[in-house]
């Protein structure tokens, strides 16, 4: 059974910084791409970084700089370090596996997802 739960979220000030994390089971995880997306209130659910598997990423434009998404494939886990966090960075983030032989944008080819963990930046 496919399991993806993240932790890590908070509130945090304009500046500052958060690491997420997600842990996965259920599967081989050094064979799909992951990746990390968002939802802010009223907006739809957008892709934020993604890690695949020859150890490329992809990042939004909105993030690029401030945000980097890693894989530790022995522990299972994805890492989203987020930095220079604005209060546009408010979104409940979800992790996500695509699903075999996709590693790109589109969230309709990411088959199992996390539960999310909020994100909260106050100005």
């Amino acid at each position: 059974q496919v399991r993806l739960m993240e932790s890590g979220g908070g509130s945090v000030q304009a500046g500052g910084s958060l690491r997420l994390s997600c842990a996965a089971s259920g599967y081989s995880y050094a064979s799909y791409c992951m990746a990390w997306f968002r939802q802010g209130p009223g907006s739809e659910r957008e892709g934020v970084a993604i890690s695949g598997l020859d150890g490329s990423t992809w990042y939004a434009d909105s993030v690029k700089g401030r945000f980097s998404i890693s894989r530790d494939s022995a522990k299972k886990i994805l890492y989203l370090q987020m930095s220079s966090l604005k209060p546009d960075d408010t979104a409940m983030y979800f992790c996500a596996r695509a699903q075999a032989l996709y590693c790109n944008r589109d969230r309709e080819r990411y088959d199992y997802w996390g539960q999310g963990t909020q994100v909260t930046v106050s100005s």
